[in-house]
């Protein structure tokens, strides 16, 4: 699906702590088509944070390794298989300074990656979301539990993909799914009610008690709740001491019908990412942490898919209490 044919000279770039399987698995996938493979195993980096750190997207591992990614990008593709991914690291924007492409396959159960195929027929699905998301001037969420948001999403750079690289596409993963954009400099505002089996994926693990979080001109200003989970999220913001940390990263919604959302009870946390739950058809996904678009950078992510959402863009009618709408479908 990605282009890969006979002779083609590939990458797998992996790390210490990449799961051995997934690095097999892509070396024989790629070996059935008749690809010459090169595997790169660089050590995972050292951790540097006060912190433990989870779901950035932006696996270090090759940032000192500059020089061998620009070596690498003319000459094929790059099959990432790190923990986090490249997807916004350093090493990513090294790789297609050169023209390189890169595939990530998230850092998940190989189960998962088989349940969530790539599948040619979310192209249409997921291309008609994000041309209409390009347009809209606004979009607003509510729920039954309180959340009442609204994002000015004039000018903000969308995101999105079918699980495989498209025709001059440098950049896609798997598992996919979803449609995003970045919302720019002081457009968030509202309250986003993370409630009882919404999704907190940077712990991974379910809410199992309402947290509500005001936001005022793209910032968390409150985290309110009582349980461990509304406990939990303001000491762990807290301990980064950065502004920064408290701002939204990108918004969207679930486009993938393959994606499960109770899968999270199946697997232990070192044997997934979560990226499945990101992607479930219906949900609605708020993020914070970086957002480049916004001129954001912080090393503090979290990823809530949430439930039982309404989702507007304008007066277009994406989502209705987790259903989408056969539109967008």
């Amino acid at each position: 699906m990605s282009g890969v044919q006979q002779g083609d000279l590939v990458y797998v770039l992996s790390e210490s702590r990449s799961n051995p399987v997934l690095v097999q698995l892509a070396e024989l996938g790629l070996g059935r088509i008749g690809a010459r493979v090169a595997s790169l195993r660089l050590p995972s980096a050292r951790h540097s944070a006060a912190q433990p750190i989870r779901s950035t997207g932006a696996s270090d591992a090759a940032d000192a390794y500059g020089d061998l990614m620009r070596t690498i990008g003319p000459t094929g593709l790059v099959v990432d298989v790190t923990v986090e991914g490249i997807l916004h690291s350093p090493a990513r924007q090294e790789l297609l300074s050169t023209g390189g492409r890169v595939y990530m396959i998230s850092h998940e159960h190989p189960e998962v990656l088989e349940r969530c195929m790539p599948n040619p027929d979310l192209v249409d699905r997921v291309g008609h979301s994000l041309k209409r998301l390009e347009k809209a001037k606004t979009m607003r969420v509510t729920s039954p539990a309180g959340t009442d948001l609204t994002v000015d999403v004039r000018g903000a750079p969308v995101r999105g993909g079918a699980g495989f690289l498209s025709d001059g596409q440098p950049i896609a993963y798997w598992p996919a799914g979803l449609a995003l954009c970045f919302p720019l400099e002081n457009t968030v505002n509202g309250t986003v009610v993370l409630n009882t089996g919404d999704v907190n994926l940077t712990f991974k693990r379910y809410f199992e008690g309402p947290v509500t979080l005001t936001i005022e001109n793209d910032r968390v200003t409150e985290i309110a709740g009582d349980g461990l989970d509304a406990v939990a999220l303001r000491s762990y913001f807290a301990t980064w001491d950065d502004p920064e940390a408290y701002t939204i990263s990108h918004v969207g919604w679930g486009l993938n019908p393959g994606a499960r959302w109770d899968s999270l009870h199946l697997y232990d946390k070192n044997e997934i990412n979560g990226t499945e739950l990101r992607a479930v058809e219906g949900n609605f996904l708020i993020s914070t942490g970086a957002n480049e678009f916004a001129d954001r950078y912080t090393p503090c992510h979290f990823d809530f898919p949430m439930r039982d959402c309404s989702v507007w863009i304008d007066e277009a009618q994406v989502v209705d209490r987790g259903k989408l709408l056969p539109e967008f479908q």
